[in-house]
């Protein structure tokens, strides 16, 4: 598929581009994204070279992954990151850590999830290493219901499958915040 832009008032989603190179390395210096992703540590400026040339391209052209960088209206600066994968309808994101806690990430997700669904896809599934409090937040608040903690579905940098929180927003489901969260993440965002 070629890569499309996703947009509201308040942030455009794009393909990243080479240029952006430079924000993202810096973005994954982060320790807290570091902790919760699978990027690579140490992140080098040739991981950021190698994730926007090899797996954003591959994702878009063979239709496995789309991936969106995250800009505010007016800048083309990319401040955050998001895809879905479409064989297992899952989610990934991050943020720069300067804007975590405004709600961007939140409608990011509404406006790839509202795609996926005007692609016929019936859910969309969000998980996150249990204690990654601001991934939860944003998916509680995006209206995602919790359905327990189990095995990831994808492998962290060890290969292995962590431990992870995981919730499910179906296409007829309101997008309002459910009961059912882990205690601990009431108030995250």
């Amino acid at each position: 598929m070629q890569p499309f832009v996703l947009e509201s008032p308040r942030l455009r989603l794009e393909v990243p581009r080479t240029a952006d190179t430079v924000a993202i390395h810096d973005c994954c210096q982060d320790e807290e994204l570091q902790r919760f992703t699978t990027v690579p540590v140490p992140y080098t400026f040739g991981d950021a070279q190698f994730f926007v040339s090899q797996i954003v391209e591959r994702g878009w052209l063979t239709g496995r992954e789309y991936t969106w960088g995250l800009r505010l209206p007016g800048s083309d600066v990319l401040v955050g990151m998001i895809s879905i994968r479409l064989r297992d309808r899952d989610v990934g994101f991050w943020l720069a850590a300067d804007l975590r806690g405004r709600g961007l990430m939140t409608e990011a997700l509404r406006l790839v999830a509202d795609w996926a669904f005007s692609e016929g896809l019936d859910d969309v599934l969000w998980e996150g290493y249990v204690g990654n409090l601001g991934s939860a937040g944003v998916a509680r608040k995006a209206g995602f219901t919790y359905t327990g903690t189990g095995p990831g579905l994808q492998p962290d940098r060890d290969r292995g499958h962590p431990q992870c929180w995981k919730a499910r927003l179906g296409r007829d489901d309101d997008r309002t915040e459910k009961a059912g969260w882990p205690p601990e993440t009431r108030g995250a965002v």
